[in-house]
């Protein structure tokens, strides 16, 4: 795929699904099962939208974009469209980002530190989706 695709789009999500089911087995996501919603606000057209993932013993299970309120997930991260999208161009870590507030956390912090390794690992596979932000 060599196409830009539109960050947070429906053709964006379908590739995100591939390459994260494929290059990510749940050994490499420690088994975990978990789920996050990130809660992306200012987005370029003016709306508040949201990107869950959810994990049962380190598989995806789901991968899902809307408008609104997301569904129910262990994790809320909120931020600016733009903090999400350096991160998932792999150019902000995201463990960094709610260590100096650029994102809120609700959720278990603790938890949701030792869990930064395995966001990091997400977020470098979509890094790697020609995406247009």
């Amino acid at each position: 795929m060599s196409e830009l695709v539109d960050y947070l789009s429906s053709q964006w999500r379908e590739e995100a699904e591939k390459r994260l089911k494929s290059e990510l087995s749940p050994e490499k996501m420690n088994k975990i099962t978990s789920s996050m919603s990130n809660i992306y606000l200012n987005c370029p057209d003016g709306s508040q939208k949201y990107l869950l993932f959810r994990f049962e013993n380190g598989e995806l299970t789901e991968l899902s974009i809307g408008q609104g309120q997301p569904p129910k997930a262990e994790f809320q991260i909120t931020g600016n469209y733009e903090i999400f999208a350096r991160i998932s161009r792999a150019e902000l870590g995201s463990q960094k980002a709610l260590m100096t507030r650029k994102l809120k956390l609700k959720g278990n912090m603790v938890k949701a530190l030792k869990l930064a390794a395995i966001a990091d690992r997400l977020n470098k596979v979509l890094s790697t989706i020609p995406t247009r932000y």
